[in-house]
């Protein structure tokens, strides 16, 4: 199964955070699944790093890096069909980084791992 990780998910998921539902954690660490993060999110990632708003062990690309492959997740590259969806996608949530999210979960036909219920208002499958 493919799942697309939500930005506080994979943060939480990192921390080992108990906010994290039991269902997310379950896929998330479940071998066969092919667990993706969309560039967005490491984009906002750093952005809350810049911050001060994430405490990292290391330095931002470092962890980044480290975690992703210790991790066994797959970079979600933004894409041009993504953006294109953007422009038809109504405005229930007005979050950028969310919007690329839900985007790519309507192109891509994946699920996205996410406690966010205001998701629900798009052609999306949320799983938490």
């Amino acid at each position: 199964m493919r799942v697309l990780l939500d930005t506080h998910t994979l943060i939480w998921f990192f921390e080992g955070n108990s906010q994290i539902s039991d269902n997310a954690r379950i896929l998330i660490e479940d071998e066969d699944n092919n667990k993706l993060v969309s560039a967005a999110s490491v984009w906002e990632m750093a952005i809350k790093n810049s911050k001060g708003h994430l405490n990292l062990t290391l330095p931002f690309q470092q962890y980044i890096e480290q975690k992703l492959s210790l991790e066994d997740f797959n970079l979600l590259n933004i894409n041009l069909e993504h953006i294109y969806a953007i422009v038809s996608m109504p405005f229930h949530h007005k979050d950028p980084f969310d919007r690329v999210l839900i985007a790519q979960s309507i192109i891509e036909g994946i699920p996205i791992l996410s406690k966010d219920s205001v998701f629900d208002t798009y052609s999306i499958n949320r799983i938490w």
